[in-house]
């Protein structure tokens, strides 16, 4: 059998790809060396609880194309993020708003709590040399110290003072009582889990799973006329010319007997003490309720490890780096010779992107390609 396409990754990028070369006739076979369906977004049932396997993904996009694409696959909720930070115990609302401000501070007005993170900018004069400096410009040293220096050091497994500036260059900072994390039109998650959704975009097509690619090139290649590849770039090319980095991230998920763990899908915790980032409660994001709207009696948190990338791992998120960005910019034109594969989504392009800016990308290239 030949295919006209072989999609290499069942995740977001493959399944819009896979979805949109069948609706234009092509054959389509889709691969993924995982057991699973929908990449980084799978969800799987426990006690009626969809659980985001490979961390919180909340979809929320200003892109309406994007938005009336995917509402074709699922029904989304109202799902709103609001997280909320855990300093030893104190607990803020996050992004820092008025109630942030009011916590920390006991001011009232808007005009107060810009009077005081005015005061405390002040401490940095000049271009900011690292991510602590440029924090401390932006917001004061009082929520530098409480709400980001230790929750970034354990992201980033290094010293806010030897981080790039530019990582926190855009801090989100209101002046009203607004804890929507996201300024985005459109959000939500998908009634029935990211998978059910996934699995709705791929229906018909034919999908072989626990398939690695690269093991099996060869016999994969000749399958099909195009390749679209979605895994990393330099596991491709053999890392000939280096490894990429990735900061990963190791979860601890637990069934707990009881109704309700921390009151959030989210708190992070901001200190330097406690060795996890945040504790998702997988049930808040549908709002604690099953398919039928019944409560749920038991939930489900899943803590959250940030740890240095090593081969074996699952990569998560680039380290966007100077050195890295070279090395991405002699995979990216070993690739561009590649006459009938197309590198493309997170690993494929060595960049992080959220979930609205992986499907316009793919409907990009489905408009160029198909």
């Amino acid at each position: 059998m030949k295919f006209d396409y072989l999609v290499v990754g069942a995740g977001l990028y493959g399944a819009v790809i896979a979805h949109e070369a069948k609706k234009a006739g092509k054959s389509v076979l889709v691969i993924d060396k995982r057991p699973n369906i929908a990449g980084n977004v799978y969800t799987e049932d426990m006690e009626s609880i969809h659980v985001h396997k490979y961390g919180a993904h909340i979809f929320h996009t200003n892109n309406t194309e994007v938005w009336n694409y995917i509402t074709q696959f699922a029904t989304f909720n109202r799902f709103t993020n609001s997280p909320v930070a855990n300093y030893h115990g104190e607990l803020f609302s996050l992004p820092f708003n008025m109630y942030t401000f009011n916590k920390m501070w006991g001011v009232i007005t808007p005009e107060e709590a810009a009077a005081k993170i005015a005061e405390q900018r002040k401490e940095i004069t000049g271009e900011p040399q690292n991510l602590e400096e440029q924090a401390i410009s932006l917001v004061g040293r009082d929520i530098y110290e409480k709400l980001i220096k230790g929750y970034t050091e354990k992201q980033w497994g290094r010293d806010c003072k030897d981080l790039p500036a530019f990582i926190i260059k855009r801090l989100p900072v209101r002046l009203t009582f607004d804890n929507n994390y996201f300024n985005a039109l459109y959000q939500g998650i998908p009634v029935g889990g990211y998978t059910q959704m996934v699995a709705n975009m791929l229906e018909g097509i034919e999908i072989r799973l626990n398939t690695d690619y690269l093991e099996h090139k060869a016999e994969l290649d000749v399958l099909a006329e195009k390749v679209i590849y979605t895994g990393p770039i330099d596991a491709y090319f053999d890392f000939k010319l280096g490894t990429l980095e990735y900061r990963s991230v190791r979860f601890e998920t637990e069934l707990l007997d009881i109704p309700n763990f921390q009151g959030n899908a989210a708190v992070n915790y901001t200190d330097r003490e406690t060795p996890w980032t945040r504790i998702i409660e997988h049930k808040w994001f549908e709002f604690g309720k099953d398919a039928d709207g019944n409560d749920l009696p038991k939930t489900v948190i899943s803590r959250e490890y940030s740890s240095e990338w090593k081969p074996g791992d699952e990569p998560y998120y680039p380290v966007n780096d100077e050195k890295n960005g070279a090395l991405y910019a002699q995979y990216k034109a070993l690739a561009e010779k590649e006459e009938k594969v197309i590198f493309g989504g997170r690993l494929g392009e060595y960049k992080y992107y959220d979930m609205d800016a992986v499907i316009a990308s793919a409907l990009e290239l489905c408009k160029r390609e198909l």
